[in-house]
């Protein structure tokens, strides 16, 4: 049941954000930072661990999973050193992601010729 649970959150983000790019004129750069924004509010509204609860996967790999990660990581540190964890909680909680994405990127540009689509 979590494999299913998993698959239909993460499939219904992946079609809303489909619906946005048929539907609207925003660009995919905005819709996935609207992704991340969205993350951040619904974990400030608490909204978003009940998502997380039922989805699993589902709702933590997707770019508002970034997002649930980033508010959780501030709310934990402001709440261990005060205000300066906003500066420093987001980015301690989502360092590991941040630090593959970079990583990988860099191997990617090593193994393949980057360049524009011709």
């Amino acid at each position: 049941m979590d494999y299913l649970n998993a698959f239909l959150c993460g499939g219904i983000l992946c079609a809303i954000g489909q619906i946005l790019i048929d539907k609207t004129q925003l660009t995919p750069a905005r819709i996935l930072t609207g992704y991340v924004v969205a993350g951040v509010l619904l974990s400030a509204l608490g909204l978003y661990e009940p998502i997380v609860n039922w989805g699993g996967a589902g709702a933590t790999v997707p770019l508002t999973g970034f997002g649930h990660a980033l508010a959780k990581g501030v709310k934990k540190t402001v709440a261990k050193d005060g205000w300066l964890g906003v500066f420093t909680g987001g980015l301690t909680a989502t360092a590991g992601g941040i630090a593959a994405a970079v990583v990988f990127g860099v191997v990617m540009a090593l193994l393949f010729k980057p360049g524009e689509k011709r």
